[in-house]
């Protein structure tokens, strides 16, 4: 599930933080901070993503994105105007998020748009685990799993932001939705289901007072 990803973007803290949560997720990424230099960066080296702020020095998002047409890309800007959004889906941008923004929604914009570009990242293996996105199945040491459509779901957003810890209120969320009324013990039901039907007993990490994290090397 590794990517190649450039990051564009000139607020130095911006582009560490996007820089430093990508990495975690297993992706090989390089920082530039203006325009001119992500033309040159692009011309010399293949990228499986680039993540473009529209406000740059020199050239500005829009120009860029006019010399890297082949390349999947995600726009990212402070502007939160409909036509600089309509703008970049005219010309052809895969998606578009407006600052201030949660990493784990750009993580899971990341994950979809190359899901959607890279036909070889319909599956993930870890050690004898391996899940095929396509058709939500999940094999353990080449046998089949059968899991429920709401652990499949919570095991997908482990993978997708492994090595990140998530509260359990977040994974609440993100798998139950925003309006589900039970507690945060479902999650500890969910997860220890997992853990044993999968053998990950030592790979969901526990997270002293906050939740899980899924502990797998980049």
């Amino acid at each position: 599930m590794m990517a190649e990803i450039l990051i564009v973007e000139d607020e130095s803290a911006i582009n560490e933080l996007v820089k430093r949560n990508l990495q975690l997720v297993g992706h090989r990424c390089t920082s530039v901070f203006d325009g001119k230099a992500a033309i040159a960066e692009i011309q010399g080296r293949t990228y499986d993503l680039i993540i473009l702020d529209i406000m740059l020095p020199e050239l500005d998002g829009f120009e860029v994105f006019r010399k890297i047409r082949d390349t999947p890309t995600i726009f990212l800007t402070a502007r939160n105007s409909l036509s600089d959004r309509i703008k970049g889906f005219s010309m052809g941008a895969d998606d578009y998020l407006t600052k201030p923004f949660e990493m784990l929604e750009l993580l899971a914009r990341v994950e979809a748009v190359l899901r959607r570009t890279q036909k070889n990242r319909s599956c993930f293996e870890a050690g004898t685990v391996r899940i095929d996105f396509d058709s939500r199945q999940v094999f353990y040491g080449g046998e089949l799993v059968e899991c429920t459509p709401k652990e499949y779901e919570l095991l997908e957003v482990l993978v997708n932001n492994r090595n990140i810890a998530l509260s359990r209120e977040r994974l609440l969320e993100l798998v139950w939705g925003y309006d589900y009324e039970g507690d945060t013990r479902t999650i500890d039901v969910h997860i220890q289901k997992l853990r044993k039907k999968l053998g990950w007993e030592h790979v969901i990490k526990t997270v002293y007072k906050l939740g899980y994290r899924l502990e797998l090397s980049p």
